[in-house]
């Protein structure tokens, strides 16, 4: 905690969360009956919330249509937990309250199917439709149904708590909790959008802090968005997840990665190539330089010595190349192959298809 701002009780949430927030919160008596609440009341907050009027910004993924959403927070408000109960403190964002849920599996299949039935009732214009209401799940159909609407507040008789005093907080305390804070996901997100990112890929990146530390240092050491971006969200990602690891276990370094992105596109070595360095790197770790060097990896990108290449592999495959020349021409890509079988993987792709297109559309 910054040692110049005075620590008071934790706050900040109304700073950042709605468009809106009072200056004050205040305390009130909620009367209510629990088991585990003999007092007969819950201490909990009604007219002078924590914050009000806010919204929450959310990146819909592309199977439900994409793009971005706002939706409305009306009030973000403390409340006394009035059982001993041991987890975490949640927030509720939904209308919908969904009963007879029996078991784990049942409530991730409740989620999902809400999840799903609000998004498409917002893309399809029909938000009116989503309203509070207690819903019950069937487990035989997998939905949820409405069981009965919200028609009103219970009356709680809430009165002003008189032994907690109102919680004012200044400007300038607002101000300095606002300016600690760190870069945020949906900042995030709009930054990586800017660069020219796809949605699933900016979704890929910012959820996770790991990863988005990860691709921000090879960033900066200077490759390009974009390939870094494709390179975390397939073969990296893929790797992660057949081996059961994080970004943080692997041992590619961001400066290895970008080495690699670097050398490929610098046509040092070829992108076939770069992929098996990459792999190597991921499981072993060390130098893209090393590597190159050890096993000789240096793409060649002299026109003379794979035009030797083509013409060995033309002279060798006389029917292929009447066959090409007889309107076959998807055999261009057997042709790249035998080249590459020859080099090693190392000729450079375009050298090589300039000159062997050369080759097989000559009549001589």
């Amino acid at each position: 905690w910054p040692s110049h701002i005075p620590l008071l009780p934790p706050l900040p949430l109304a700073t950042f969360i709605g468009q809106h927030h009072s200056s004050a919160a205040e305390f009130d008596r909620k009367q209510y009956f629990y088991p585990d609440l003999p007092k007969g009341y819950q201490i909990s907050q009604f007219d002078v919330p924590i914050a009000a009027s806010g919204f929450l910004d959310v990146d819909i993924p592309l199977e439900f249509g994409g793009g971005h959403k706002r939706f409305g927070i009306t009030r973000v408000h403390m409340e006394e937990d009035a059982g001993k109960l041991m987890h975490t403190e949640n927030g509720n964002f939904s209308q919908v309250e969904v009963k007879n849920l029996n078991s784990f599996a049942s409530m991730s299949r409740a989620i999902d199917f809400e999840i799903s039935r609000q998004v498409r009732l917002h893309s399809q214009g029909q938000e009116d439709q989503i309203v509070q209401e207690t819903r019950l799940w069937e487990e035989g159909s997998q939905r949820t149904i409405t069981m009965r609407k919200e028609e009103g507040l219970a009356d709680y008789r809430y009165f002003p708590e008189p032994d907690l005093p109102s919680v004012i907080l200044s400007q300038e305390y607002v101000d300095g909790i606002q300016s600690c804070l760190p870069e945020l996901p949906e900042e995030k997100r709009r930054r990586y959008e800017k660069m020219g990112l796809g949605m699933q890929d900016v979704l890929f990146l910012a959820n996770d802090k790991n990863i988005a530390e990860f691709f921000d240092a090879t960033l900066a050491k200077g490759a390009d968005a974009k390939l870094v971006a494709n390179w975390i969200t397939s073969d990296i990602a893929a790797f992660m997840k057949n081996e059961k690891l994080t970004i943080n276990d692997i041992r590619l370094t961001p400066e290895e990665l970008s080495e690699l992105i670097g050398s490929i596109k610098g046509g040092i070595i070829s992108g076939k190539i770069g992929k098996e360095i990459l792999f190597e790197l991921l499981a072993e770790g060390g130098s893209v330089e090393e590597i190159i060097e050890k096993k000789d990896l240096v793409q060649i990108a002299d026109p003379v010595e794979i035009e030797k290449m083509v013409d060995k592999v033309i002279a060798e495959n006389p029917k292929q190349v009447e066959q090409y020349r007889g309107g076959k021409t998807k055999l261009q890509g057997f042709f790249v192959g035998q080249v590459m079988k020859v080099s090693k993987g190392k000729a450079n792709p375009v050298l090589l298809n300039k000159i062997l297109l050369e080759k097989l559309n000559s009549k001589t």
